[in-house]
């Protein structure tokens, strides 16, 4: 919410874009479906979101490079900023293609528009440096939240010094808060990231996580059942698909019946997945050999039922 008002009070414009299958918090303005064309004026998809809420948000397909390119012609000179999840995690793992990012920056940058990461789940997780370190992209603007926190409430949005010092007191653009600065919260986070820093797990949970994505895959194809596979770092998703999926339309596709019936078998043999086919699993650091070897093997115990 902050980073969008933030992307308005810099650049003087209104509109903003977002992909459907992203989600950036309960913030009105962002909880919209996407219409039936690529690019249209989103409409609000829970009660309680007005229309004049939601119609200054766009909401396009995620790696769809041309609704991209056309949103920008219809729109010229009116898009104050444009957020996404550089590694969705919200419609099960699904990465951008190379072509979707090169034009998003390209376009944000000859527009004068802000190309904001929502890194709130990425940050921290798929390296030290975020997504947008392993993309090789530099956004204008970035949120975190969670780890920040170092697991109190907290979260946080920086970029260029340009586009910060218009928040108050420097600039005009209002950020307040009652718990904003929380020295507990603060001191959590710093210990935090401090020990990410001097002792990274993240050698340990790209070998955690590799073993885990190919153990759920073999699974799968020895009960030949139906599926697809992304992961970056300890980010993953084992979809029910046969396609690869990489925007909304292909994720709608997955069995969620199926998915419904792995997730109980797999509670059953005591393995928490994700309740939804629809949020990432994550590798912590905490896990260990046998607890990814257990995993797989109740995997293949379900997938045999289905």
């Amino acid at each position: 919410m902050s980073a969008i008002r933030l992307a308005r009070g810099f650049t003087g414009r209104d509109k903003i874009v977002k992909f459907a299958g992203n989600y950036h918090g309960h913030v009105d303005s962002l909880l919209v479906a996407a219409g039936s064309s690529a690019a249209t004026l989103g409409v609000p998809n829970s009660p309680g979101v007005t229309a004049g809420t939601v119609k200054d948000t766009i909401v396009l397909t995620y790696n769809d490079v041309n609704g991209l390119v056309h949103a920008f012609e219809q729109h010229d000179q009116q898009i104050a900023g444009v957020i996404l999840e550089p590694v969705v995690g919200n419609m099960g793992c699904v990465t951008p293609s190379e072509s979707f990012l090169t034009t998003l920056r390209q376009l944000t940058q000859d527009q004068g528009t802000l190309l904001i990461y929502d890194e709130v789940m990425s940050g921290f997780r798929v390296a030290l440096g975020g997504a947008q370190s392993l993309q090789g992209v530099n956004p204008d603007l970035t949120t975190m939240g969670k780890i920040v926190g170092g697991g109190l409430p907290l979260g946080a949005y920086g970029g260029r010094a340009d586009i910060m010092d218009h928040i108050l007191p420097a600039g005009k653009v209002f950020q307040a808060g009652t718990l904003s600065g929380n020295p507990i919260a603060t001191a959590a986070g710093i210990a935090m990231l401090t020990m990410l820093r001097d002792e990274s797990p993240y050698s340990k949970l790209d070998t955690l996580s590799s073993q885990l994505a190919e153990g759920l895959v073999h699974a799968a194809a020895a009960a030949s059942i139906p599926h697809s596979l992304c992961r970056v770092g300890s980010m993953m998703t084992l979809f029910f698909a046969e396609d690869q999926v990489v925007d909304w339309p292909t994720a709608s596709r997955c069995d969620t019946a199926r998915f419904a019936k792995y997730f109980w078998g797999m509670a059953d043999r005591g393995i928490y997945m994700p309740c939804s086919q629809f949020e990432a699993l994550f590798v912590s650091a905490a896990h260990t050999t046998d607890d990814i070897e257990r995993t797989i093997a109740a995997a293949r115990e379900v997938f045999a039922t289905l």
